[in-house]
């Protein structure tokens, strides 16, 4: 093997094992090697979405955007573990976003089912004495609209193949489903519809001391060691980049438009482009396993 191809595969390892997780070689071969039908087809619009790189700059964005909304980071702040156990929690969302997205539907529906029953536990009061639930529906489409809409922006700002219109509306539409068995009620089904519903909880949303806290946290302090620190800041500047204008005052994150629209962007390029070389090393593209069934039977 080249210098050159085994640096990238080091490379496509090492990024692997931060985003999966120690149980991650196991759990993909589960996602793509088990036959059987899917919920979305391999070349449906949120493969593109949650198979690309951009998704590293667009769960920063979610988690960021997510924290403006006093009763979700409430929840967060008091029963997550995301002070203590960063990389388990980054390690268990992306491996849900991949069994929803890429694994057997009855591994799909299994995992929807998990974080329901988590949902269900996860109750509390704010501050003004009022009870919050994470199994609230209006709750629930918050962290579903700011999800949706941070992964979608991220792909259309440094995806390898940004969607059209069609594409879009489509990435809505099929995120919707993973909503649905969620708890959400009446998710947007198009970037239009998406657009609308994350305007609507613009009143409700604020920067508590929960939220500067979680911030900091993620932007500041992350769990990441010394010599991987400078490509995640250049990943969190591309993320804080996408943030609404409006957020960053109350979050204390700088706006500085220009920087964004140059400098930020070709780093966030560049670093995202990189992780995409990377893990490509990681193997060749699964087949379709409901093809394979087929071809067998």
């Amino acid at each position: 093997m080249d210098v050159i191809g085994g640096a990238r595969e080091r490379l496509g390892a090492a990024v692997f094992a931060r985003v999966a997780g120690p149980d991650g070689p196991r759990q993909r071969e589960r996602i793509h090697g088990r036959p059987g039908p899917r919920w979305f087809e391999p070349d449906s619009a949120i493969a593109r979405v949650h198979g690309d790189a951009s998704m590293f700059v667009g769960g920063i964005r979610a988690l960021l955007l997510q924290t403006l909304h006093p009763a979700a980071m409430r929840a967060v702040s008091e029963h997550s573990g995301y002070r203590g156990d960063m990389l388990g929690r980054l390690a268990r969302t992306s491996t849900f976003l991949a069994v929803t997205t890429f694994g057997h539907a009855e591994d799909a529906e299994a995992a929807c089912s998990a974080v329901r029953r988590i949902h269900e536990r996860v109750t509390g009061t704010m501050p003004d004495g009022t009870a919050y639930a994470a199994s609230d529906p209006h709750l629930l489409r918050w962290v579903h609209v700011a999800e949706a809409h941070s992964f979608l922006l991220a792909h259309q700002t440094y995806g390898a193949r940004p969607l059209d219109q069609d594409g879009r509306d489509e990435y809505v539409a099929q995120i919707a489903e993973i909503g649905r068995r969620l708890g959400v009620v009446a998710p947007p089904t198009t970037e239009a519809e998406l657009e609308e519903a994350l305007a609507s909880y613009r009143p409700e949303l604020r920067a508590t001391p929960e939220a500067r806290e979680a911030v900091r946290y993620v932007v500041l302090r992350p769990p990441i060691p010394l010599l991987a620190r400078p490509a995640y800041a250049v990943l969190v500047a591309a993320a804080v980049g996408l943030m609404p204008a409006w957020s960053r005052l109350p979050l204390r994150l700088p706006l500085m438009p220009v920087t964004e629209r140059t400098v930020v962007k070709v780093l966030g390029g560049a670093a995202t482009g990189t992780i995409r070389w990377a893990m490509s090393a990681q193997g060749p593209a699964p087949r379709n396993p409901v093809e394979d069934e087929a071809t067998a039977s």
